[in-house]
């Protein structure tokens, strides 16, 4: 992640004026000037304002936070105080205390008082010892000059979860938000919480964040987030800050934080309430500075190892819940990052269609790798061969009907539509699950069909996806998301193996809004509801998007996993589409993905998110 210094970024809009004062060249003073007439032709008065903003802390003082949409102007302020929404719920901000640097304190409590939406109540349970004194009566001064601040005084620390539970109880709001004692609102946080629930309906409201050092100047890492997605959160916790809920949902959920959980409370909170949930919103927007400091789980997890295990412990009851049976190990090269093992119901048949043309050495090692590293055994393999015409080819057709149980050729005749080729296949399948599969994949992970298929079996999964790299080792596909490149693009492409990602991002399991046809694993009857692959309108391009995109639409989770990985010798069958009528064929299916989904490329992809680029798939930030 970058790391730079720069400015408190909870500090407002500062003038040309202060520019001056602060020593900036002229000849700096010019050009920020220069530039913000341009954007003021362009774009008009208000991105000139904050493109301005932006170029002054930058030039004086190096900031880089470069995400202009996030910093709210003080015109934007000053209108959040007076915008009325026919849902003004109070807010109860609920913060346990404890030895808390009076620093830390003090810009906590004034980034709740700086809030534009002003109906909220700031809770302080304070279980300070009695050598920091000064806690207590540092807030009781606050609680004088300000009604709406609501302190309680503990005799006895009794940990984070049953003190905030005591705040909880104290709390007199429709909707509640956990803060912790040294991290820091935007002052537009609440406002913006509150203007989610009225637009959406929403029961639970989550933002994104950055993560900063003790003196709020040295920028640690971005928190930008993707939508909710229930393996997504399975993964890794990946909520944290801002969460907003309303007291109904906690009450569902089964009430306040558990000392069970000590060191990973939140994240039991967040798994209890999501599992009751009926609207789950993520606005991505940073909402929320969390200070990384020598004590701080922000600065490493091992500074509470526990945490980890009592993370696992939270996951092992949510899938109880949920009626779930899978094992839980945490990841002893990511911290924080959990994997789940789930069981496989019954035997299911999984009918692997595998199109292929001679390249019969491809072949062979896709074959092999199936059969040695599968890891299920009802299986049925049936390759769809389209105009092969090497005699070897043929050849070892027979060896392999020989050679591999259950294995059966296909003859497809028609020129090359890799849609049809799929659903010519799928027309021929007996299995309860179809595994797509292109002949020059090689499978690298043992149980690599079980894995798949513990996904694929949920009733509430659509696509399943595996993790597939080049022959270099680096990723070739991890999912796809939707607009990178005008169409889709490759999650963390060219990511080297073994790397964790963005938020953990490539070792755990995630909901996505497509997965690569390269490997493909799906329930026959929902390949079937939606009419299987468009082979009229993408041949050979985006086919497998679409595909998951129909899946979407119908309620359900794509799920990449990290945990089923492979060799992808891509294209080497056919090639690339740079030229000639591939290339006009390619343009004509790009330009229709674009028509047909030309309101999600608008909105953006729910699980990227819009502060990163969409120019190209490596993941990087605008």
């Amino acid at each position: 992640m970058p790391q730079t210094n720069g400015n408190d970024p909870t500090s407002g809009v500062d003038s040309l004026g202060k520019a001056v004062r602060r020593n900036l060249s002229p000849k700096r003073v010019a050009g920020l000037v220069k530039r913000g007439f341009g954007t003021l032709q362009q774009k008009g008065p208000e991105a000139a304002l904050r493109e301005f903003t932006f170029r002054y802390r930058l030039a004086t003082h190096g900031q880089v936070w470069q995400y202009r949409a996030d910093i709210p102007l003080k015109k934007e302020l000053r209108a959040q105080r007076k915008a009325q929404f026919p849902q003004m719920p109070l807010i109860s901000v609920v913060v346990p205390l404890y030895n808390t640097p009076l620093n830390y304190l003090t810009q906590m409590i004034n980034s709740v008082r700086r809030q534009s939406y002003q109906n909220w109540q700031l809770i302080l349970v304070d279980g300070s010892d009695k050598d920091h004194a000064e806690v207590g009566s540092t807030i009781a001064g606050y609680a004088l000059k300000e009604p709406r601040i609501d302190c309680t005084r503990l005799y006895r620390n009794s940990g984070i979860a049953d003190n905030t539970n005591i705040g909880l109880a104290e709390a007199s709001g429709e909707w509640i938000i956990l803060l912790d004692h040294d991290d820091i609102l935007q002052p537009n946080a609440l406002y913006e919480v509150v203007r989610a629930i009225n637009d959406t309906g929403a029961d639970l409201v989550y933002s994104d964040e950055i993560v900063l050092d003790s003196t709020l100047k040295n920028l640690g890492e971005y928190h930008f987030k993707p939508d909710y997605g229930p393996d997504t959160l399975r993964g890794c916790n990946y909520i944290t800050h801002l969460c907003a809920f309303s007291c109904a949902l906690l009450k569902k959920a089964g009430g306040g934080e558990s000392n069970a959980y000590n060191g990973a409370q939140d994240y039991d909170l967040f798994l209890r309430m999501t599992e009751q949930a009926e609207n789950v919103c993520h606005i991505p927007k940073v909402l929320y500075f969390w200070r990384r400091h020598e004590n701080s789980t922000a600065k490493d997890i091992f500074q509470k190892p526990y945490a980890i295990e009592a993370g696992a412990q939270a996951l092992r009851a949510h899938l109880l819940r949920q009626g779930l049976v899978g094992e839980v190990t945490s990841q002893t090269q990511h911290p924080g990052a959990y994997k789940i093992q789930y069981e496989v119901t019954g035997s299911p048949l999984v009918s692997v269609l595998i199109p292929s043309k001679d390249h019969v050495e491809d072949l062979q090692r896709c074959l092999a790798s199936l059969y040695t590293k599968g890891g299920w055994q009802n299986i049925e393999v049936l390759v769809v061969d389209n105009n092969s015409t090497e005699e070897a080819t043929q050849q070892y057709y027979a060896k392999a009907e020989s050679m591999y149980p259950n294995l059966r050729v296909l003859h497809y005749p028609g020129a090359f539509n890799f849609a049809a080729i799929c659903n010519f296949g799928a027309q021929h399948a007996k299995g309860q699950h179809l595994l797509l599969l292109n002949n020059d994949i090689e499978i690298l992970s043992d149980g690599f069909i079980t894995e798949m298929l513990s996904y694929s079996q949920r009733a509430d999964v659509g696509a399943v996806g595996a993790k597939l790299y080049y022959p270099d080792d680096t990723i070739q596909h991890a999912g796809l998301f939707i607009g990178i490149g005008g169409t889709a693009g490759v999650n963390h492409k060219g990511h080297k193996r073994g790397d964790g990602g963005d938020m953990f991002r490539l070792c755990t399991t995630q909901n996505i809004s497509a997965v690569t046809g390269a490997v493909l694993m799906v329930k026959t009857e929902l390949y079937n509801a939606v009419q299987g692959m468009d082979e009229i309108n993408f041949a050979v391009a985006f086919n497998d998007v679409d595909f998951c995109l129909r899946l979407q639409e119908r309620g359900l989770w794509n799920v990449f996993t990290p945990f089923a990985e492979a060799t992808h010798f891509e294209s080497k069958s056919r090639g690339y589409d740079i030229e000639g009528p591939a290339k006009e064929r390619f343009d004509r299916e790009k330009a229709a993905f674009q028509l047909r989904y030309a309101t999600l490329l608008q909105q953006g992809d729910p699980f990227y998110n819009p502060h990163f680029t969409l120019k190209h798939e490596n993941y990087g930030y605008r």
